[in-house]
Order: C-alpha cells, then structure tokens, then sequence
C-alpha cells in the first residue's frame, strides 16, 4: 500500500479481530468482560453518585482491564502501534539516531558529477495523502512540484547540488506541515499563501490568516545558486531551516 497509515489501520484492525475471537474461544475472560461492562454501564446509568457508585466502576475497569491484559493479540496491537509510530515519527522529523555513531565520524560521501543533458518529458503519479521525504539519500536535483491534499512533507536539499540558476520548488496541499532544509550559501525567496498556519524563515515565525507572505533570504540577490519556494496551503506551517 502507499499509504504507510492506511497498513497501519488494516493491521491493527485484523489484530482487533483476532483480540475479539480469542475473547469469545476463553469463556472465563468472556465473563470477566461482559462482567465489567455491565458494572461501568450500571454505574454510568446511576442516578446518585456515592462510594458504593465509585466502588463498583472501579470494580469494572479492573475487570475489563484485566481482561485485556490476558489477550495476547491486545499486547500484539500496543507492541505494532508504539513501533509503527515511534519509527515514523523519527521518519517525519528526520532525526538520525546514528548521526554520532563511530562508523559515521570520518564518512566522506562523494558527489559524481554530469554534463547536463536535456531532461526528457515524463509523467508521475503523485499520493494525495501520506507523508513524504525527499533528500533522505543522495539524488540528483530536479525542480520539485508537489501536489497533495494532507500530509507532512519534508525536503532536505543538504544532499544534492544545486545548479547556478534559480530553482523552483512548488507545493501545493491542503492540510499539513511542510519543512526545507537549505544548506548555507544558497540564496532563498519564499512565497506562500495560507488560511490558517504559521511561516517559519530563518528562524522568524510570523502568522497568517488568510494571507500572502513574499520574503528573501540576505544573500538572495548575491548567491549564484538560489531557491525560489512557491507554496500555498489550507491549514498547515511551512519551515525554511539553514542546515
């Protein structure tokens, strides 16, 4: 599937599955949670709330929840949703847990370089939703068009060479957070258009609200290589970090 959150979803909701099928095959965990619903429905419906009340809602989410602490498909869905989302968070915010690792200290990553050649017509689809990273590894640069209605994106263009001439990045989202890493020497400008979100340049947030906002980096008009983001979005913020 494209979508990592749309797997997530299906897997969890076979294992509820198999949670549920396990709890109907065991007759005393059956009992035990139909005997905890019933005392937190009992309690809810009370009129009058009092010790003897609180004494048997505690009694029933014992009961439910010892219930579902005996179902080992239950302990499969917590296990499969702290790494699923625990992995895709490091994804999203780009974090590298083996940045300072020994064998990365002396890492030279070498840039083979091309003569330009004319670039041929091509046509991509393009996800909708999901999340999205681009200059995790090495690539080669092209203008970059994107096209989304939810999802977080993230380009790091501190893995690719820019050539001299102004670069074009275009997106275009409805809902979602989007963030550029530029490295330093490369000339910025930044137009973005937002109903609701928050624009951080360089380290200086400023609001919108149904607004437009134009703004260059200082060395824009002196850098030979420059990026020129244009961007508009529903809801969501924009970063443009120097790394």
């Amino acid at each position: 599937m494209k979508s990592p959150w749309r797997f997530f979803l299906v897997v969890e909701a076979l294992l509820f599955l198999y949670a549920l099928w396990q709890v109907f095959n065991s007759p005393p965990l059956l009992l035990l949670l139909i005997f905890g619903v019933l005392c937190l429905y009992t309690t809810s419906r009370a009129q009058k709330k009092g010790r003897r009340t609180n004494f048997w809602l505690i009694v029933g989410l014992l009961a439910v929840f010892i219930s579902l602490l005996n179902n080992p498909a239950v302990w499969l869905m917590l296990v499969f949703g702290v790494l699923f989302i625990g992995l895709k968070g490091v994804e999203i915010t780009g974090l590298d847990l083996t940045k300072n690792a020994f064998w990365k200290k002396k890492q030279m990553v070498m840039v083979e370089t091309t003569v330009p050649k004319l670039h041929p017509s091509k046509m991509e689809r393009q996800a909708l939703f999901g999340n999205e990273r681009i200059g995790h590894q090495v690539f080669e640069w092209d203008d970059i068009n994107i096209n989304m209605i939810s999802g977080d994106t993230i380009i790091d263009l501190g893995n690719t060479i820019l050539p001299k001439r102004d670069n074009i990045i275009m997106l275009r989202k409805g809902f979602g957070k989007t963030r550029i890493l530029v490295p330093l020497g490369i000339g910025i400008a930044l137009e973005h258009g937002s109903f609701i979100g928050n624009v951080t340049f360089i380290g200086e947030q400023t609001a919108l609200r149904s607004e437009k906002i134009t703004v260059y980096s200082e060395d824009y008009d002196t850098s030979e290589r420059r990026i020129k983001i244009l961007s508009s979005t529903l809801i969501g913020d924009i970063e443009v970090i120097r790394v």
